[in-house]
């Protein structure tokens, strides 16, 4: 089901206009992360303290019609806020293209989380310096389709 609602960009300017240009285009454009060529999604969800509409662009890491969500965030020492908004609510709208669907997404652990890290990293090595730049564990979350 959509998530709707009132929306609060991204208070880091450049992921806010990413969003709005993905959207406004049907993500033929800022479709990558700005100038590296690598795919990126958007990801709709709702705030886990203000209950507001948030989106964000990560990298398309997609198999079978599911996407990893990896909660890098630079390799800082702690999780991105949307990370815990997912903890918090589970369902969100992804949108790869011209529109957005419907997914849940659920964390996952060894083996699964070891082939899911992998494939993000093949999608984006930088992922391995972020790991090696923290001593905590990155979250990698699975979108599957509802």
């Amino acid at each position: 089901m959509p998530i709707t609602g009132e929306y609060e960009p991204s208070t880091s300017t450049w992921v806010a206009e990413q969003v709005e240009a993905y959207e406004a285009s049907g993500g033929t454009q800022a479709n990558t992360l700005r100038d590296t060529g690598i795919p990126i999604i958007v990801v709709t969800m709702r705030g886990a303290k203000s209950g507001k509409v948030r989106k964000i662009g990560l990298m398309r890491v997609e198999h079978e019609g599911e996407y990893a969500l990896v909660a890098s965030k630079g390799g800082h020492p702690e999780h991105p806020g949307w990370y815990l908004n997912l903890l918090a609510d589970p369902n969100v709208m992804i949108q790869d293209g011209p529109a957005p669907l419907d997914y849940s997404v659920r964390e996952v652990e060894g083996d699964e989380r070891d082939i899911w890290w992998e494939r993000s990293v093949a999608v984006f090595p930088t992922y391995e310096e972020y790991a090696a730049k923290t001593d905590r564990l990155i979250p990698v979350l699975i979108a599957s389709p509802v």
